[in-house]
């Protein structure tokens, strides 16, 4: 069976063979430059291998390298289930049904919700801090991160004196690079020492070189069992060098390297039993073997290998000559169309240097971070923030950079079995927050915590993998998982009495709370909208994959009941999405999540096609929660008025969030001069959610077809994009001017039916022709609406479709085939 196919584009057709669609892209403009130092740390600039995090300052005279490693994690191995949650169940569920929501609550806090653990804090490494003497005075001052090529630099002049720093975090060599230069000989002298927030940390000479060991913290009753190792060698080209006990000395240097390794003894979330200095001299094995100019060619071709499959130009006006925060000051004000594509392309920089296959996923932080203890301690915040991270992955080209998320989703399918027998469920489960240890308890107390879906959420990545892919290989190995998130289902719902409908009970709407309901206080209901779109699309999902890989028919069937028996989405009185079963949502509720627009997006269960009614309930709703809000939420924004087609309120969105970040004022949302997400303070779910939606705004595959420009707006007429994925196995290169497409190239992976909607979106000069000339006619159809009745509240008019007839284009393709449709 073939997977998904979308439809495809149209305009001129050239038809070639080719074998990987890694699309070259000329050198852009995307630099962040600053004409100071760094004093805060969200002023410093990130790099990142995957493994290695460096928030590099700046200063002149004294500098720092801030550094993390992805598996320097607070406590051990241990999971946090509550052993009585089995036996209050029927007693909790009795309240919810009874109405009694408080003390339902209460109940779950002291039988469902963890009473020991609530997570372990990702954790810094420490720094590297360099001291130059005589630098205060400096002058031409330069600071920059070139994300083409993964490196950062800065340049000044002292007396005369014109000096360089280069960092990178090597891909190849595992190792974080500096590379120090003069412009005379014999002018570079620093003293370097490692500085550690542990209170316990040791910092000695080792081998001409400074080593610093430590051990992760305690934390919540669990043992911190991490221990990690520092290493810094220096590797001078004239002049002297000296190792005392903490403090290597360098003096009248020509030109100097500087390379900084970090082990752990951390092999999986089981197992601690590594050695941390062995690992730590492994990598340092290779420092000094290769040249400067070597190691950084090779480092950026790695990091390049997936940069360059994307591009996204806007244009450019005079503010791109301008230093990055100022641009992002000035940009509700000024028109800087480049600085939009400069974050877009930030948020896929991050994520190629936050999460490489093998290594963990991104967390809250991605992989930076200064403290021991983290905001929300880093964690993997699982009831919106890490999927966000993932968002971009499979649409921007950056699929093995997903690895690692699917390989958590893998992890906590296994631990989390203890939490569906917990319930006295097969399958398994986990609830609002998870660590490098995979826990799966219900965590932060009974008003945040009970949320026993987020399995479902985790599923819907593994499905969305396959449908970019098309991998049946792929799909038969996560299979398992997806069943074993169905299984929990089958045992877990529960048949509530008003309705007859089958609820995910206990559970929330993260993380609100209803204004006009029976106990405001409450937070823990029955079949929250969020949780039956979330767990219709499981079993359909799974009920599909089952077909593909012709395996559990019957039971297939079984879900596919299931699905059909959860409760409506609903449309309130206030014309709204309703968020809860009962009509208790508020027109003045300005909350930060929008849980129940899940099915708008990352679902597609709510379609200005299919379902017009719900898609102006989700409008609606949207309108009511308004637009200034935390960072993530506004990157979500950005991805919900995409896909309501509403380019311009998209755009507003972006405006919203690139502006600076204030702290102190209060104010939510917002971008830090480093171009960080704050929500306040840093996290960095928003720049990858509002990379995402920029992907958005430019084509859809989600709804039956590929949607070209769909949510452009006025703002940029003009604009080339190349190498965006579509489901069903295409990539798109497109030009368009004037707001209308005027080039356009579909690359085929696996063949089969492309089908297209243009939305008016197609340049009216532009006809279609193959490579010799002849005359190519897609061809056009009227779309047959699918009638999503489980999924709506029982009005008769609810699924009328908002356009009886919609033309649609179809054409076939073969796997491996390039179609270029260019002006005649």
């Amino acid at each position: 069976m073939k997977p998904y196919l979308p439809s495809k584009i149209c305009i001129a057709l050239f038809i070639s063979l080719f074998c990987s669609v890694t699309i070259c892209v000329a050198e852009q403009n995307l630099k962040l430059r600053y004409d100071h130092p760094a004093e805060r740390w969200v002023e410093a600039l990130p790099l990142g291998n995957g493994r290695l995090g460096v928030m590099f300052f700046g200063n002149p005279a004294n500098e720092e390298l801030q550094l993390n490693e992805e598996t320097v994690w607070g406590g051990g191995p241990h999971n946090n289930i509550n052993p009585l949650a089995k036996d209050s169940l029927s007693r909790i569920r009795q309240l919810i049904f009874d109405e009694k929501y408080m003390e339902a609550q209460e109940l779950c806090g002291k039988t469902i919700s963890s009473q020991g653990a609530n997570g372990m804090p990702y954790q810094t490494v420490g720094s590297l801090r360099l001291h130059f003497a005589d630098q205060e005075h400096f002058r031409d001052y330069t600071r920059e991160l070139d994300i083409t090529n993964a490196v950062a630099q800065v340049a000044y002049s002292v007396h005369g004196v014109s000096y360089r720093r280069e960092v990178i975090t090597s891909f190849t060599e595992q190792l974080v690079i500096i590379r120090l230069t003069a412009s005379q000989k014999g002018k570079i002298s620093f003293d370097a020492r490692f500085t550690s927030p542990y209170p316990t940390s040791e910092r000695t000479a080792y081998k001409q070189m400074l080593r610093m060991d430590a051990k992760a913290s305690d934390h919540e009753g669990i043992a911190g069992k991490v221990r990690f190792t520092s290493l810094a060698k220096v590797v001078n080209d004239g002049g002297s060098r000296q190792v005392s006990d903490t403090l290597l000395s360098v003096r009248n240097a020509n030109s100097v390297t500087i390379y900084i390794s970090t082990g752990t003894n951390f092999n999986n979330y089981r197992d601690v039993s590594g050695n941390a200095l062995s690992r730590a001299e492994q990598y340092m094995n290779v420092a000094g073997k290769k040249t400067w100019a070597k190691a950084l060619e090779e480092h950026s071709a790695v990091y390049r290998k997936y940069f360059d499959r994307v591009s996204l130009d806007l244009g450019e006006t005079e503010q791109a000559k301008k230093p990055t925060d100022v641009r992002v000051a000035e940009f509700a004000s000024a028109f800087d169309p480049s600085l939009a594509a400069l974050y877009f392309q930030f948020g896929r920089y991050l994520l190629i240097c936050c999460s490489q296959p093998g290594g963990q996923a991104a967390n809250l932080q991605g992989i930076w971070n200064e403290k021991l203890r983290a905001p929300w301690d880093g964690k993997y915040t699982i009831n919106i923030n890490t999927e966000m991270n993932y968002w971009p992955a499979e649409v921007t080209a950056l699929e093995e950079m997903h690895e690692p998320f699917l390989q958590l989703i893998r992890d906590v399918s296994e631990i989390g079995r203890e939490t569906a027998a917990m319930y006295g469920c097969r399958g398994w489960a986990l609830h609002h927050n998870t660590d490098i240890w995979r826990s799966t308890g219900a965590v932060d107390g009974p008003g945040y915590g009970i949320w026993p879906t987020s399995n479902a959420w985790f599923c819907r990545h593994l499905w969305e993998r396959y449908l970019y892919s098309g991998n049946r290989e792929y799909l038969q190995s996560v299979y398992p998982v997806m069943k074993g998130a169905c299984e929990f289902f089958q045992d877990f719902l529960v048949t509530e009495p008003k309705n007859g409908w089958l609820v995910v009970a206990p559970s929330f709407s993260p993380e609100n709370k209803p204004p006009y309901g029976k106990d405001p206080k409450a937070s823990v209901y029955a079949g929250c909208t969020m949780d039956n779109q979330m767990v219709f699309d499981l079993l359909l999902n799974t009920a599909t994959a089952a077909g593909i890989l012709e395996t559990d028919i019957p039971l297939a069937e079984q879900w596919r009941t299931m699905a059909y028996r959860l409760p409506p989405m609903q449309v309130g009185k206030y014309g709204q999405l309703q968020e809860w079963m009962e009509d208790w949502d508020s027109p003045t509720n300005h909350h930060r999540h929008v849980s129940h627009l899940w099915g708008l997006f990352p679902g597609n269960m709510i379609s200005a096609f299919e379902t017009p009614l719900l898609f102006d309930a989700a409008k609606n709703s949207l309108i009511h929660r308004g637009d200034p809000s935390t960072g993530w939420s506004m990157g979500w924004k950005v991805c919900l008025w995409a896909r309501l087609l509403d380019g311009n309120h998209a755009y507003k969105l972006i405006t919203n969030q690139l502006k600076p970040a204030i702290e102190e004022s209060g104010q939510s949302g917002g971008t830090y001069p480093n171009l960080f997400d704050a929500h306040p303070p840093f996290q960095i779910d928003g720049n990858f959610g509002c990379t995402a939606g920029i992907a958005e705004m430019l084509v859809q595959s989600h709804d039956g077809a590929l949607h070209l420009l769909p949510a452009l707006p006025d703002v940029w007429r003009s604009g080339t994009v190349k190498g965006l994925r579509c489901r069903g196995g295409f990539t798109i290169d497109m030009k368009w001017q004037d707001g209308k497409i005027s080039d356009l190239t579909v690359y085929s992976n696996l063949g089969g039916n492309c089908r297209l909607r243009l939305a008016g979106a197609l340049k009216g000069d532009v006809e279609l022709a193959t490579a010799d000339n002849n005359s190519v006619n897609p061809n056009p159809f009227y779309a047959q609406v699918e009638i999503r009745k489980p999924l709506i509240n029982a009005k008769a008019d609810i699924c009328t479709p908002r356009l009886s007839q919609e033309t649609l284009y179809d054409f076939e393709t073969k796997a491996g085939n390039i179609y270029h449709f260019v002006k005649k």
